[in-house]
């Protein structure tokens, strides 16, 4: 048995993450969030960086330290029915009835879209989805390469390619950042808006659906013990974020020094596309088709990796293989079926799981303090779900969010939930559970509580 990874293991676990963590998205949202931003990029991007890394990070700690293989485990201090519930619904929408097929359908869009004849992009997306899926499930199949595949090979390329990409708009710049004009939505409040916006990248969820990959990558090297895993989860962890915050950062200012050139666009794959060309004519769209592909790529093998194994731990009796491949199948039919529906209908749910997960790695950093009595997690935990089940209400499409019961909910979390309007409407009752949690545990007596 090994006392510690080598220098060079934990490098290639930190990349390895980095690798499943940085997909499409998180290029595009902080380029947008600079362009948006303008000069008040480096404070917006601050705000981002808290929730874009800092809750990633907390959640691969939550993992580490909780020396449990993941996600159902630390749920289930909630109760089992629970954790079943949260589990599933957690990575059926972080993989195939969303993250999954946008994967593919960003990818295309942005490396195809725009150079392909409407009519045909239907049998186009078909095909490459199709190509997408198979290749991502071949690399998902033996989950025990992941470490391989994306750690030591795809995500040292894409960072070549991003990093040939950052390099020239630094040495370049198309225009200053003191003077670039801010958005109506970033003159106030900018540390907290781009807090807001680092939900977007969804990377609080997936920390807690990956820590079953990095504790089992980090077992098969060697180490076994509970205490040593966790170290070295964090000593990994810390590598990632390290390295997303570095491009986070720089993917922003770029997006800021491209307002000299270009006009706000709508979202961040169309800046990020102006920006290649750009600098590299036709062969900036090959670059960025590269770049878009191999990182959706390499997010959805960890997706479906990820994905199997949970659903393996959750129902034994079925096969690895069985669900990588069901997995893939059902990606390719939403992404190529209805995906603007699924976006419309996956946004209330994403609103509901992302304040449980929040408050789930909180409870488990600070777990130490209440011996991971199950009164605290209940509390804490069910008092969230009231008020994220109202988030998701007011995040629902209009067939829902404007019926007159609908109305009733939203109407009472704008008057009695601060930070509602914010879509942080969950803190207060968060903290309140915590407290009526703890004050229970504390004064129970000392024979009881070794029970809970």
């Amino acid at each position: 048995m090994k006392s510690k990874l080598t220098f060079k293991e934990n490098m290639f676990i930190g990349s390895m993450l980095f690798g499943l963590f940085f997909g499409a998205g998180n290029l595009i949202f902080p380029i947008h969030l600079g362009q948006t931003a303008g000069s008040n990029v480096f404070i917006a991007n601050l705000g981002f960086l808290i929730t874009a890394i800092g809750l990633p990070f907390l959640g691969i700690i939550a993992i580490g330290i909780s020396k449990t293989n993941g996600l159902f485990d630390i749920s289930s201090r909630v109760n089992k029915t629970y954790a079943y519930i949260f589990t599933i619904l957690l990575y059926l929408v972080i993989g195939p009835f969303f993250a999954l097929p946008r994967l593919a359908t960003t990818s295309f869009e942005i490396a195809f879209g725009s150079s392909l004849p409407e009519e045909s992009t239907g049998l186009y997306l078909a095909l490459f989805s199709g190509l997408f899926f198979i290749v991502a499930w071949f690399f998902a199949r033996r989950p025990s390469k992941i470490l391989d595949y994306i750690g030591k090979f795809l995500n040292p390329v894409f960072l070549v390619l991003l990093g040939l990409l950052i390099l020239l708009a630094l040495v370049r710049p198309m225009g200053g950042i003191q003077d670039a004009a801010v958005s109506a939505n970033y003159q106030d409040s900018v540390l907290l808006k781009g807090f807001i916006d680092g939900y977007n990248t969804l990377d609080a969820l997936a920390s807690l659906a990956f820590g079953i990959i990095i504790v089992t990558t980090i077992k098969k090297l060697g180490i076994t013990d509970p205490k040593i895993i966790a170290k070295e989860t964090v000593k990994s962890g810390l590598v990632t974020v390290m390295l997303m915050g570095l491009i986070y950062t720089l993917l922003a200012v770029m997006g800021t020094m491209s307002l000299g050139k270009f006009e706000v666009s709508d979202n961040g794959g169309i800046a990020l596309a102006q920006i290649t060309q750009y600098y590299l004519g036709d062969y900036g769209i090959i670059l960025l088709s590269l770049i878009i592909i191999i990182a959706c790529l390499k997010t959805a093998i960890g997706l479906i990796t990820a994905f199997s194994e949970t659903f393996v731990e959750l129902f034994p009796s079925q096969k690895y293989i069985m669900f990588a491949t069901v997995v893939s199948i059902v990606s390719f039919t939403i992404a190529n079926v209805g995906l603007t529906q699924i976006i419309a209908y996956s946004l209330p749910v994403l609103m509901f799981l992302y304040p449980l997960s929040i408050v789930l790695i909180l409870l488990t950093l600070f777990s130490s303090l209440f011996h991971d009595s199950k009164i605290v997690y209940q509390a804490t935990i069910y008092l969230t779900l009231i008020a994220a089940l109202i988030d998701g209400i007011k995040a629902s499409p209009a067939f829902l969010s404007q019926t007159a019961f609908a109305e009733s909910i939203i109407n009472f979390g704008n008057h009695y939930l601060p930070f509602f309007s914010i879509g942080m409407g969950w803190v207060l009752p968060a903290i309140i559970g915590f407290v009526i949690g703890f004050i229970i545990y504390k004064t129970r007596k000392p024979e009881l509580k070794s029970t809970l």
